[in-house]
């Protein structure tokens, strides 16, 4: 918000709640689908791999369309709906790029620390 000149108010907090819901729905999407993989019997990186390939495209198909829906709210003559414009698209955008990419490389981590534990794990 300081980047782009919008000051702290009650309404931009508001914007900002409702947008970072709107972004945090992905991720129960991806962490369902994530869940249901790794029931299914399959490895950690496995599950991330067919989670992305499944719910991957539709998330970003979806942030892409509210981002560019809530964006033609720049074009407004009125701030107040500039500014929910622009704080929506920007938090879509990076909650899409952080479903993706950050999300899936924490849980590969759990891979890693996983297959560590199997090696220092001494056999019985």
């Amino acid at each position: 918000m300081g980047y782009f000149g919008i000051p702290l108010k009650p309404s931009t907090t508001l914007i900002f709640s409702i947008a970072f819901g709107i972004a945090s729905d992905g991720t129960i999407y991806f962490l369902t689908k994530y869940k249901e993989e790794i029931l299914n019997g399959k490895t950690i990186g496995e599950a991330v791999t067919e989670t992305i390939r499944y719910t991957g495209i539709s998330m970003f198909y979806t942030a892409i369309i509210l981002f560019f829906g809530f964006g033609i709210f720049i074009a407004s003559g009125f701030k107040g709906t500039v500014f929910l414009g622009l704080l929506v698209s920007v938090t879509l955008l990076i909650g899409m790029i952080s479903n993706l990419i950050l999300l899936p490389s924490f849980l590969m981590t759990l891979d890693k620390r996983q297959a560590r534990k199997a090696i220092d794990k001494p056999a019985a």
